[in-house]
């Protein structure tokens, strides 16, 4: 193993969901070797469960108040240092637990794949009698029981610039560049992931802080995990960060469409086809990276002598079997999956306060939908029955659309004034209703740009209602709920237990075997996205330019051509029915196309 990557006892991880869904998950499964990631969008939320912990656990607590030096760094910093003490905690009490029936450290082993090097020791630490030998074993199993890594996710482009009395601030005190500092200067030793692509200044901010560099034995206290869409993106921002002296440890794929919350479409490129190509070009990509690396490094002054040999893949998006998980790791090499929106039905890894849950659980293929809820102008996943959604249309039926916005961290638009605002709140919409008459719109225009800006939701405030509301924090709070198309496979609340053992294929939690193939459905979920593009381009409110769509189109024609090939290399009982749906995705493309004018 490469000297830079951390040795994982799983073969999947919880990507980080929403602002609060993760925000304490690491303190609930990383001592069971589950790696997981917090979200640094949301200080306000962050300090609130602090505050929570700090309770719970008899932790000194002192407020960090927004009048406070450097507030929202030096929230996620406390946040952080907590939750990496209390994690070491708990991996001491786990390995010090005893080897009965239902004990911690029992559990990490349970846990484990069947086929993993530990619980083959583990399942002979049980069958032995030898007192002396089972002894020996035990020790090393305490030993081996090292816990998840503790990961954060910074989204790029939540880059907010603050002012103060009208001027605005130096681009250290910005949002990103804030939570970047706070984990830099935090005690953990795991992950940054970026997503949302590259924000330059952000990735050269980096470059300030030592834990990013390598130590004299080449190995890092803080990595770098880039989340991308394509292979290109990877490798532009791979070379940006090399050229700074900066190692990407991990390119973490996702599917542009099957996932949950910001959707990012791709140009049709379809994550099978990705994945082919990341497992074609790897060597290629770390022989492009590695001298711009080097030089990098001897740039900075930094330490050069020994060179990373390695990165890591990993891959999330709709992934739903135990099938689909092992064709991943077997087919295209990937180190990990990532299992995202079935964990929002597991209470021991996420939060969900208790209304939301039960329609999480009832909700069926209406109900999850692609919106325009972001403020962000990027396509949202959705939950049509949330608290936060039912919130939303009650204000707009009180002729009061849009929210008082009382974090704004996605207040972006300056088209009403200098100071930046969002379009989910009170004000911006209050005056783009007003404005609209005159934008000389056709009527079917209007009425879809009106139910555009309406659509707009709070989701920095109310994705941390499904914190605030089950510790107690808010009770009242609504919540949105940006669950993947997926969730419609499972219908019941599961233990940990249960979800990682319908991942490694010991039980199926699934709703209804008819479940279509995760390739299949992000095909699906990209003909949908095409069809409603070309359908807004007459009118003038596509997304995209005409090129983009037709290359898109041309793209998918080229996946589904490329899925025919792998079908023999699935599971047998599969191929016929995942042949027979590829037809019927080719059959519903077919006519997709702009019409010359």
């Amino acid at each position: 193993m490469s000297d830079h990557t951390v040795a994982a006892p799983h073969t999947f991880h919880i990507p980080v969901m929403g602002t609060g869904f993760t925000i304490d998950s690491p303190l609930k499964v990383a001592r069971y070797g589950i790696s997981s990631s917090i979200s640094l969008v949301d200080d306000v939320l962050i300090e609130q469960v602090r505050k929570f912990y700090c309770q719970q656990e008899n932790e000194p607590y002192e407020e960090i108040t927004n009048s406070s030096e450097d507030s929202r760094a030096s929230r996620i910093t406390a946040y952080l240092n907590l939750v990496d003490r209390l994690g070491k905690r708990q991996g001491k009490e786990l390995q010090s637990s005893d080897f009965t029936q239902g004990s911690e450290i029992s559990k990490y082993y349970e846990l484990l794949p069947d086929d993993a090097p530990l619980k083959k020791i583990y399942a002979e630490m049980l069958a032995t009698s030898d007192p002396s030998k089972k002894s020996a074993l035990q020790d090393e199993l305490r030993s081996k029981a090292v816990p998840g890594s503790i990961d954060v996710n910074i989204m790029t482009k939540l880059d907010r610039d603050h002012y103060k009395k009208g001027e605005k601030l130096p681009p250290m005190n910005a949002d990103a560049m804030s939570a970047l500092r706070g984990f830099a200067e935090s005690t953990l030793s795991s992950a940054m992931v970026f997503s949302a692509g590259i924000n330059k200044r952000l990735y050269r901010y980096m470059t300030e802080f030592k834990d990013f560099f390598p130590d004299q034995h080449g190995e890092f206290k803080k990595r770098i995990i880039l989340k991308v869409s394509d292979h290109r993106s990877s490798e532009i921002q791979g070379r940006f960060l090399a050229k700074l002296g900066l190692w990407a440890s991990e390119f973490r794929i996702e599917s542009g469409l099957n996932c949950g919350g910001h959707a990012f479409a791709s140009k049709g490129f379809l994550l099978g086809v990705v994945l082919e190509e990341f497992k074609r070009k790897k060597n290629e990509l770390l022989e492009k990276l590695l001298p711009m690396y080097a030089k990098g490094l001897s740039a900075k002054g930094e330490f050069a002598g020994k060179l990373p040999d390695d990165f890591r893949i990993t891959v999330q998006g709709g992934v739903g079997t135990a099938d689909e998980h092992s064709f991943l790791l077997k087919h295209y090499g990937v180190n990990s999956v990532g299992w995202g929106t079935p964990f929002m039905l597991v209470p021991e890894a996420t939060h969900m306060d208790d209304v939301n849950i039960k329609r999480l659980m009832d909700a069926t293929g209406d109900d999850v939908f692609l919106s325009d809820a972001s403020p962000l102008g990027v396509p949202f996943w959705n939950l049509r029955t949330s608290t936060s959604e039912d919130a939303r249309r009650a204000r707009i039926q009180e002729g009061k659309p849009g929210s008082s916005c009382p974090k704004g961290f996605v207040g972006f638009n300056t088209e009403f004034s200098k100071k930046p605002i969002c379009l989910a709140s009170r004000a911006y919409i209050k005056k783009k209703l007003e404005i609209l008459p005159e934008e000389g719109l056709s009527p079917e225009a209007y009425e879809k740009v009106k139910e555009k800006i309406l659509a707009k939701s709070c989701i920095c405030h109310e994705l941390a209602g499904n914190v605030t509301v089950p510790l107690g924090i808010d009770p009242d709070a609504a919540a949105t709920v940006c669950c993947g198309p997926g969730i419609v496979d499972f219908s019941k609340i599961a233990t940990l237990q249960e979800m990682v053992d319908h991942i490694y294929g010991r039980l199926s939690l699934l709703t209804s075997s008819d479940r279509p193939h995760m390739f299949v459905k992000e095909l699906g979920l990209y003909v949908d996205y095409l069809r409603k593009e070309i359908d807004n381009f007459p009118i003038g409110l596509a997304s995209n330019s005409a090129s983009f769509l037709e290359g898109m189109r041309e793209n998918l024609f080229k996946g589904i051509d490329y899925y025919q090939t792998l079908s023999n290399q699935l599971v047998e009982d599969s191929q016929e029915k995942f042949l027979m749906e590829l037809k019927k995705m080719r059959i519903a493309l077919e006519p997709l196309f702009l019409k010359k004018a």
